[in-house]
């Protein structure tokens, strides 16, 4: 088979905070049979803590500085809510949620702790409900596209 006889995945920045590929690639990628493989899932951590809280990368970060706004804070909430409602941690509510898209192959999760492999690992197992789709979808705004130029 030659190279051009089959569609490579495409990598896309993808997560509850940055949802502009919903718009045209993602649709394009379902029609085309493309797979996507998300890179920052978990919103370099925003998604995983509270809003307020920090870690030596939020610090240190500059380009993810300028990715959140301060309306993200809400979606950062409705993740810690769904999350405790389960009884599961933060890092599963939002993997599952990007993982629940068909077009969706396999996310780039970053693995700097053993915990982080197993939260990935057990957000398999989660399906969400609507109800809770809904929760952390409604407080999305749209925004620039980010990562590249």
């Amino acid at each position: 088979m030659a190279t051009s006889d089959y569609f490579l995945p495409e990598v896309k920045f993808y997560n509850l905070l940055h949802r502009e590929e919903e718009r045209e690639m993602l649709p394009l990628c379902a029609d085309q049979g493309i797979g996507v493989i998300p890179w920052s899932p978990l919103a370099r951590g925003r998604l995983t803590r509270d809003w307020d809280a920090t870690s030596a990368r939020s610090e240190t970060d500059e380009f993810g500085k300028s990715l959140y706004q301060e309306s993200d804070r809400q979606i950062v909430d409705a993740v810690a809510e769904v999350a405790g409602a389960r009884g599961v941690d933060r890092a599963q509510v939002a993997l599952a949620w990007v993982l629940r898209n068909p077009v969706v192959t396999s996310p780039i999760v970053g693995m700097g702790r053993d915990k982080h492999l197993d939260d990935a690992l057990a957000a398999l197992a989660i399906e969400l409900t609507d109800d809770e789709v809904e929760q952390l979808e409604k407080h999305y705004t749209p925004r620039e596209i980010a990562g590249f130029r």
